[in-house]
């Protein structure tokens, strides 16, 4: 006699390996752009777009600065999923969320380049969430 086991929403095994390199990856990439943005914003002002009536106004050093470290600690992060550490993947979860609204707040600034970013760490976050715990 056979049993079967009732099917879980998710992904498991070789698929889900899959789709957390997927997300190692991409998170790995999106957090040296961020990375990159920061330093723009931290070494020249005048990369970004002036928007005098924006409710979100910040001074854009300081936010080069907080770009900086969040792509530093996502590149860490997508190293610790490579790494496949369970704690990586819950870190990976938040830090893309907050990379999303960070991107969200910087859209007048450089808006395709946020677009972008914020499509990539919605992947990222759906990688991570698809997969079930072995």
């Amino acid at each position: 006699m056979t049993t079967t086991t009732p099917s879980r929403p998710g992904t498991s095994g070789a698929a889900a390996g899959g789709l957390v390199t997927f997300a190692a990856v991409m998170l790995f990439i999106a957090g040296l752009l961020d990375l990159f943005r920061g330093i723009m914003a931290i070494a020249k002002d005048d990369i970004y777009v002036r928007t005098p009536n924006y409710l979100f106004k910040f001074d854009l050093t300081g936010w080069g600065w907080i770009q900086l470290i969040l792509g530093v600690i996502a590149v860490l992060v997508a190293m610790g999923l490579f790494a496949r550490a369970t704690w990586a993947r819950a870190a990976g979860v938040v830090l893309a969320g907050l990379l999303i609204i960070a991107n969200f707040l910087t859209i007048p600034y450089y808006p395709f380049w946020s677009i972008v970013l914020i499509a990539l760490y919605a992947f990222i976050i759906w990688a991570l969430l698809v997969v079930t715990r072995e």
